[in-house]
């Protein structure tokens, strides 16, 4: 698998430049001293040596710079090729010979100049050398200078100028293209990336929903089992009691019998809630108003543990418009914000549930005085399999985004820790206004 290659990362041409004009340099150096010392005998051996020397010491600071991350007097080109062609100028000169090897540094240093610079410099460069290369053979003592040798001279420096500067240009059209395809590759590479993160979340959140669907249909047929076999020992106590009713029984045995009758039919209604809460939930889209469904809700949450040490208040605005849904979902989604207050808050804890219209929307509002959401937990509250209980599944708050979501709808949650949590609903409604008479609590 190919992998795109940084921006960042990827050297920089003029450093890339600089480190092949370290070699050259450095080799140029070395075969410099190798002639004078070990070559041909030279009377001026230590006036070479010590001109030598100071082209080391230049290039020892530019290497010094380069290891830096800089280019040592990388602002100033045209000196550094003024002062290349004065050095081998003063070299050919002490050997007082036009024909001397030291010439070839012009064509190193011309080699070095179409690397690191742009086209101009290079050809100043190159009538530098030239210039350089001319009054050397005029300063050279009578019959020392070859007047071909400088008109060749010139050709070659001329030609090489040409030569290298083509080559350079062609390589960095070559770099700049493979730095655009390099570009367009990691463009591309983080764009899939960025698509198998959202495939990978879309398929943990379609996980999570049909692993919900699953554990509440099978609370389902618990729920449907229980209610049955409940129902079948109510049925014949209901019937018994009748029959002992007919008998006019003394007045101490009637009023029992009344009050096993209350707490018969109160049985039987926590029944007929729980099969209604079971049922399969319809995908049938239905208009009904926020108090039907908060009734239903709260009506529902009332068999839940803890519920009766807390203050549950519920204030509806009167004449809200209706709402166009899934009534089932509305229902888990107000039930499971209510037992979500519940778990957190403790005994005397107070929960609330407001609505009232905001323009268009209808806003609904469950709010709690427990324990609050620590902030570092709290961007995480509606991903799937994420929770702060010990007995949860991380499944309750991303259903309910979920089905927000789906209804055109919004969910937002504001926390602080230590005073409360306070989930807001936006949710649109339908323009059609049922009137009531008064506010319920």
């Amino acid at each position: 698998m190919f992998t795109a290659v940084p921006v960042t990362s990827m050297p920089r041409w003029d450093l890339a430049a600089e480190a092949i004009a370290l070699r050259i340099r450095w080799f140029g150096l070395f075969l410099g001293f190798l002639y004078v010392n070990f070559g041909i005998k030279v009377e001026d051996r230590l006036v070479l040596d010590a001109i030598l020397a100071l082209g080391l010491i230049y290039t020892i600071m530019d290497s010094i710079w380069h290891l830096r991350g800089k280019v040592f007097f990388g602002e100033y080109p045209l000196v550094v090729s003024a002062m290349e062609a004065l050095f081998i100028g003063i070299l050919c000169f002490f050997e007082q010979d036009a024909d001397s090897p030291f010439r070839f540094y012009y064509l190193l240093s011309l080699i070095c100049c179409a690397i690191r610079h742009p086209l101009p410099t290079t050809y100043v460069t190159c009538l530098f050398h030239c210039f350089s290369y001319a009054v050397l053979n005029l300063a050279l003592p009578e019959g020392s200078s070859n007047a071909f040798l400088v008109l060749l001279m010139t050709i070659v420096l001329v030609w090489l100028t040409w030569a290298a500067s083509g080559f350079v240009n062609l390589t960095k059209q070559i770099e700049s293209h493979l730095r655009n395809l390099n570009n367009e590759l990691q463009e591309q590479q983080e764009e899939l990336e960025q698509r198998i993160e959202d495939r990978t979340r879309q398929l943990q959140e379609t996980q999570a929903q049909l692993l919900h669907q699953e554990k509440m249909a099978g609370f389902g047929l618990l729920a449907a089992g229980i209610a049955h076999e409940v129902g079948n020992p109510l049925m014949a106590i209901s019937t018994i009691m009748q029959m002992l009713q007919r008998r006019d029984p003394e007045p101490y045995t009637k009023d029992k019998l009344q009050l096993v009758g209350t707490q018969l039919s109160r049985i039987q209604g926590i029944l007929r809630e729980l099969m209604n809460f079971s049922r399969p939930a319809t995908v049938e889209r239905t208009q009904f108003t926020i108090r039907d469904v908060v009734d239903e809700a709260l009506g529902i949450a009332k068999y839940y543990r803890g519920i009766n040490n807390r203050n549950v208040e519920a204030t509806i605005a009167p004449n809200l418009p209706v709402i166009s849904g899934q009534r089932d979902q509305f229902v888990q989604v107000i039930f499971n914000l209510v037992l979500n207050a519940i778990d957190a808050t403790p005994n005397g804890g107070n929960i609330g549930l407001t609505a009232n219209l905001a323009g268009e929307n209808i806003q609904l509002t469950v709010s709690d005085n427990g324990c609050g959401i620590p902030l570092e937990e709290q961007h995480r509250l509606f991903q799937p399999y994420f929770t702060t209980k010990k007995q949860g599944t991380g499944l309750g708050l991303f259903i309910c985004r979920k089905i927000m979501q789906e209804h055109g709808g919004t969910i937002q949650v504001t926390s602080t820790p230590g005073e409360g949590t306070r989930f807001e609903l936006t949710i649109p409604a339908v323009a059609i206004v049922v009137p009531e008479t008064e506010e319920r609590k």
